[in-house]
């Protein structure tokens, strides 16, 4: 069971990152580039460059947890925007949980199937 607080912060980096890259690499990803404390709770969501693959990065409070996911067809949409003349991190958000359980409706991903893919 994967469990949060109340209240998620979730940090997207902005440049697509090497996938090939697991807990160690995306902890200074998020330490030298986002300027970000990896050890705060918030989510850190890392694409590749085709936006096919996707990690995020947590601090569960016993340890750091990486989930990531592969799409078999279709691309992940561009849902950041650059912030201008600040390399490294955007806040995409911050994200409310409830208590109630997530419908499984809600867990299908959104693609995007345009030419940016």
């Amino acid at each position: 069971m994967i469990g949060f607080n109340c209240r998620v912060r979730v940090f997207a980096y902005v440049k697509p990152a090497d996938m090939r890259k697991q807990y160690d690499g995306l902890y200074a990803l998020v330490v030298s580039e986002m300027n970000a404390d990896p050890l705060s709770g918030d989510l850190f969501l890392f694409t590749n460059r085709r936006r096919t693959r996707a990690k995020v990065l947590r601090w569960d409070g016993t340890g750091l947890c990486l989930y990531q996911k592969r799409l078999e067809r279709g691309c992940f949409a561009p849902l950041w925007r650059r912030a201008s003349g600040k390399p490294g991190a955007v806040h995409a958000g911050a994200v409310r949980l409830s208590p109630a359980p997530i419908p499984p409706q809600a867990l299908t991903p959104f693609l995007h199937e345009g030419s940016l893919c």
